[in-house]
């Protein structure tokens, strides 16, 4: 098995890198040939992720490859999660791509410029970076995968930019936050390295409980803000619900649903794995950046109108939760709770996975809104049921799974990290009886926020009527976008009827952790079941599921049998004499948020236009009355927009320095070198 863990590894790779040269083929071949290697490639990276994830690791050592340290990989319980995880996201985006990205049989173009070679080529390059970020076993091998996957993706999410200014805005702003990440990820990463006088992730494993607590903590503050910014987490999420909109769709779903996670990994990685640990409040800060996370994103998907974006804040808020769990596992093991501490890191990880399955669905299904409407706007959306059956039910599916409510995947790991954070009360000492209880709080409550963000996706852009030219034009997708949400639907609705066939990975994967596995190195065993306090009975998700159809079929058998005993008579309803309905008298997003807007006030800080026109005869008569709420991101306007105005008052202060002179240019490079000189002598 360690062989296939190695040979499936290496397939993956050799087909991501054999789907990209199939970009040099002809236009219409483009999109089959890539779309298929990159299927391909998928599949290959599920089965050495699973392979590793039953306990059959894999390592090797390329010095040749790259100078001085060459290319370390391994592939332990831990990454084979994520890179079982990425392969599936992988396979369903890849095989929806194909559909998405093909020109048109007429010779139109419903796609312009994603089908280029530049893009195709990247596509498949950018799950091959992705599968190698988990892979890595060495600082450098990281690093370099880290950035590739950075500008794989950055080249993706710009693909249309010809099509729409945002696009490009949307870039600049992921180009500078993702950099700005790999920075600190560097920075704390070369530290390790330079003072564990190696960088081999072996070396640095065995080297961490000799450094100082100080640079200890330099090195996991430095690693958690270049992490938490790839994951979305607040106030590091502003590049994300730019990006994720404004990139292809499936590119979306890939980013969504698997970038992100390299963050959560990079997390667990560094400060549970090779630091083996750390105090108190290095849990604290992640336990409360994804209790702001969940909350902040949550509320930001229940009013945003534009579907996409809605789907990105909720990946702020899943990451969210996700850092709950990482945190409380590691603040448990300070306290000594091992197996209460597992149980939390399992959730987390089991949360990755469900996430992983519908939010591919979701972005999935958004796309196919926006492939065959031209717009992402729910208040023009509507009446999308009759044309696009198919997409309807595949989007209903994705929301119900994302909603934490039986049967859906979401549900049963928010369940279970529920369970470990009200079962860490009484063995977590006093630190975990003030923290859990508000963890618990959150958690509820962004479950909730995220039930009536989904209805709203769901309702007011599928059902009801269409209110607007485009949604009455809409048409179903191709076959094969369809098949490539169907796929994510049938991996999703696995996840939860069956959550108990990952269990023995998900224990593996979280024993990897130094800081919370047990004496023997796998802190969770069994199958998944949900054992409420004070029953003796214990449910499954299956049997939850089969509960809730024989509820609602035995419903559907009363009902059908009382109302044929009625005689039936057909008649037109009084309607105040108002007329038929129209779709101006439907809820639209925004008037379904509104509420809660009003709720939340003072943290969404909402923008209210009212604008009255009077007719031309009397100023005292309305012609017509104009209301618009925009709710904007409060943490991009407060903490971002007064940073990026001092840096273009630095920069236009600047301006006279660079007056074209080569002598001022030399000088200036002169000073800063004899500084250098100087700040070196000094602090020798």
């Amino acid at each position: 098995m360690t062989t296939v863990t190695g040979a499936a590894f290496c397939a993956a790779l050799g087909l991501g890198l054999l789907a990209a040269a199939g970009a040099l083929l002809p236009r219409r071949a483009r999109p089959a040939a890539a779309g298929g290697g990159t299927a391909a490639a998928g599949a290959a990276a599920v089965v050495a992720g699973l392979a590793a994830m039953a306990g059959h690791p894999w390592s090797v050592w390329l010095p040749d490859l790259l100078p001085l340290a060459g290319v370390r990989l391994a592939v332990d319980p831990l990454s084979g999660l994520f890179i079982a995880v990425t392969g599936a996201v992988a396979v369903c985006a890849a095989v929806y791509a194909i559909g998405y990205t093909r020109p048109a049989r007429d010779g139109t173009d419903d796609a312009p410029g994603l089908d280029g070679r530049a893009v195709q080529a990247m596509l498949p390059l950018f799950v091959v970076a992705m599968l190698l970020v988990p892979a890595a076993a060495s600082v450098s091998t990281f690093l370099l995968a880290w950035e590739l996957m950075a500008v794989t993706s950055l080249l993706l999410v710009v693909a249309e930019h010809r099509r729409r200014a945002s696009v490009g805005e949307a870039g600049l702003w992921y180009a500078v936050m993702t950099h700005l990440g790999l920075i600190a990820i560097m920075a704390g990463l070369a530290g390790f390295a330079a003072a564990s006088h190696g960088e081999s992730f072996e070396r640095l494993r065995a080297a961490a409980e000799g450094l100082s607590p100080a640079v200890r903590s330099a090195v996991f503050v430095a690693t958690l803000a270049g992490f938490a910014s790839k994951a979305g987490i607040v106030p590091l999420h502003v590049w994300l619900p730019r990006a994720h909109p404004e990139a292809p769709s499936h590119v979306s779903a890939l980013m969504s649903a698997a970038m992100v996670n390299m963050g959560v990994y990079g997390i667990v990685r560094v400060g549970l794995d090779l630091l083996g640990g750390g105090p108190a409040w290095w849990w604290l800060v992640v336990l409360a950046s994804g209790g702001v996370s969940a909350l902040y994103g949550v509320l930001q998907a229940v009013v945003a109108t534009d579907m996409k974006r809605l789907l990105a804040y909720s990946t702020c808020e899943n990451m969210g939760l996700v850092l709950i769990g990482v945190g409380a596992a590691g603040l448990l093991s300070v306290s000594g709770a091992r197996a209460i501490a597992a149980l939390a890191l399992t959730a987390a990880l089991l949360h990755v996975v469900n996430h992983a399955g519908f939010k591919t669905l979701l972005f999935l299904a958004a796309g196919s809104v926006l492939h065959a409407t031209g717009t992402r706007d729910l208040d023009a959306l509507g009446g999308l049921r009759s044309p696009m059956p198919a997409t309807t039910a595949l989007f209903g599916i994705g929301a119900l799974m994302a909603s934490a409510l039986p049967p859906g995947s979401a549900f049963v790991s928010e369940w279970l990290l529920l369970q470990s954070l009200v079962h860490a009360l009484p063995e977590g000492g006093t630190l975990a009886a003030v923290t859990m209880p508000v963890a618990v709080a959150v958690v509820a409550l962004s479950a909730g926020l995220a039930i009536a963000a989904f209805v709203k996706a769901f309702g007011v852009g599928f059902l009801a009527r269409p209110r607007s030219a485009a949604a009455e034009r809409a048409r179903e997708s191709s076959p094969a976008m369809i098949a490539g949400m169907v796929l994510a639907a049938l991996a999703c609705v696995a996840a939860a009827l069956a959550p108990g066939l990952v269990a023995g990975g998900l224990s593996r994967a979280a024993g990897v952790a130094a800081a919370v596995a047990g004496p023997g190195g796998d802190p969770v065993t069994g199958p998944v079941t949900l054992r409420p306090a004070g029953m003796p009975s214990t449910m499954s998700p299956l049997l939850i599921t089969v509960a809730l159809l024989v509820a609602v079929v035995v419903l559907m058998a009363v009902l059908r049998a009382v109302t044929t005993r009625r005689a039936r008579r057909r008649a037109r309803l009084w309607d105040c004499g108002a007329g038929p309905a129209t779709a101006r008298m439907e809820y639209t997003a925004t008037s379904f948020a509104e509420p809660l807007v009003r709720v939340f006030d003072d943290v969404l800080a909402p923008e209210t236009d009212l604008d009255v026109t009077p007719v031309k005869e009397s100023a005292y008569l309305v012609d017509s009355v104009r209301y618009r709420t925009t709710v904007g991101d409060r943490i991009e306007h407060r903490l971002y927009r007064p940073v990026l105005a001092a840096v273009a008052w630095v920069g236009r202060a600047a301006r006279p320095l660079a007056n074209g002179s080569v002598h001022r240019y030399v000088g200036y490079g002169f000073y800063a070198f004899t500084g250098m000189l100087i700040l070196l002598a000094v602090t020798r």
